[in-house]
Formats: structure tokens, sequence, C-alpha cells
């Protein structure tokens, strides 16, 4: 496999990235802020729901710190595709780029490859972050003992099920330019029922019960249960089934819709609208 285009792009958006210094260290520096808020409200309210928290082990610090760290996979792979077509049509670098030699899926996919390393990195510190607040508390590890092999499986097919999402969002905005209810309606729905700042059981059931709709909802629950509990991949099979459908079903869909919208935006000549 050539790896040069894929490196190439995501140099080109480390460089543009690293060049805005105040922004790129505000966005690590907000990541302790937002430990340190969760871990107070944790302190305060976390023993309020504490029941549905029993499979995870009983601690909203550490559930709460898993849900908004690799939820951050959600929020790049619905953005970060239209985000950087976008940019480029800004620029005026789409149609260059998309009459190189390059297949369509690999400038889709290494567009916001640099994103996934910096959401890894942020969750990474998230983690840390988490752990040494917990031991600050109890002297340990929230996630010591964990099966982090297979929570990396589940997050295989959680970044595979977000980037099909991210992708189909890109595709409208390349048709209608503006104004993404397909992105806003899983970012929503997902932070809602997902079970990112709390377990969907604590919704009424009629609410709860369309959980089921969103892959998050699947990928939270695997990863707590790997992480927190070193559950293994038969013991989280309910959650690794329904990613494999979604990643099978909507990766091959997402590719084939963004090439019809590129086929569009070519024939009316609006690629490079926006």
């Amino acid at each position: 496999m050539n790896l040069s285009k894929p490196l190439a792009f995501m140099k080109k958006d480390f460089l543009e990235d690293v060049s805005y210094r105040f922004a790129f260290v505000f966005k690590l520096l907000s990541i302790f802020f937002r430990v340190i808020i969760f871990f107070f409200i944790a302190r305060l309210f976390g023993g309020a729901i504490a029941p549905h928290l029993a499979p995870f082990g009983g601690d909203y610090f550490s559930f709460v710190i898993i849900g908004i760290a690799f939820s951050d996979y959600l929020h790049v792979s619905l953005t970060g595709f239209s985000a950087n077509i976008r940019n480029q049509q800004l620029m005026g670098t789409l149609e260059a780029v998309l009459v190189t030699p390059t297949k369509i899926s690999t400038i889709v996919l290494s567009s916001s490859l640099y994103s996934f390393v910096f959401s890894s990195v942020r969750v990474l510190i998230f983690i840390a972050l988490g752990t040494l607040l917990a031991a600050s508390i109890s002297g340990g590890s929230f996630v010591s003992g964990g099966n982090f092999a297979g929570a990396l499986v589940i997050l295989a097919l959680t970044i595979v099920s977000f980037c099909s999402l991210g992708i189909l969002s890109a595709s409208f905005l390349m048709v209608f330019k503006r104004g993404d209810p397909l992105s806003t309606f899983f970012s929503m729905g997902s932070y809602l029922l997902g079970g990112v700042y709390y377990p969907p059981e604590v919704l009424p059931p009629w609410i709860a019960s369309l959980s089921f709709l969103f892959p998050i909802t699947y990928s939270l629950h695997g990863i707590r249960l790997c992480l927190l509990q070193g559950a293994s991949l038969w013991d989280v099979k309910g959650d690794v089934y329904p990613l494999i459908i979604f990643s099978a079903i909507l990766l091959p869909i997402s590719v084939w819709v963004f090439k019809k919208a590129l086929q569009k935006a070519k024939m009316d000549g609006s690629l490079t609208q926006y």
C-alpha cells in the first residue's frame, strides 16, 4: 500500500494546525478544564445514578471521562470530512486535488487522517488526566486491568461507522453547500441517546429504545466494559455485532453516495462553489 499520499495529507494538515499556535495549544488545554469540571460534577452528583452505573463499576467519573473522550471521534467523523471540503473550496484547491491521479476514496479518507490522529492524542490525554485524578482520590487507575486490545477492536469498528456518517455528511455539503441535517441529527441524537454523559437507561423507556439507532451507543457500552471491567470481546459481542453491521452497510453506501455527489457537482459546475 502506498502511504505517501495519506502521509502528505497528514503533514499538510499538521503544519496548517500548528501554524495557529494559540488555537493549537488552547485545544489541548481545554481538555484539562473539561476533566476538572466533570471530576467535581462526579463528586457532587455521581451517587445519584450509581444504580445505573453498576455494570461499569459504579463510578460516574470514569464513566463520563470515557464517554466524552471517545465521543471526540464522533465529532471528528461528522465534521472532519465536510470541514476539509469546505476549507479546500475556500482556498480554491479542491478541484486541483480532484483532478490528480488519486482515487476518490484516498482523498476522502486521507483528508481527515490528521484529525483522527490528533483526536487519538486527545483521548490519551483524557484518560491520563482521569487516571491522575482518580489516583489522587482512590490511589488507583480507573482503567487498571482493562482489556485494551478488545477496546481497540471496538474503536476500529467505531471509527469506520462514524467515518461513514461523516462521508454522507460531506456528500450532502458538496451538493447543497449549506445546511446539513444528517450531521445535526446524528450528533444531537448521539449525545442525547448514546450514553455519552449518562446511561441511556436513565431516559424514559420510549426514548431510550431509540438509542439502538446510533452506533455510539454500542461503541461506548463495549469500550466501557472492556476498559472498566476487563470484559472480553465475547462478553461484549452484543456491541461488536451491531458495529460490524453498521460498518458493512454504511461504508460502501457512503462512498457510493460521495461519488454520485461529486459527479453531480461536476456536471452542475458547482464543485468550487460554497
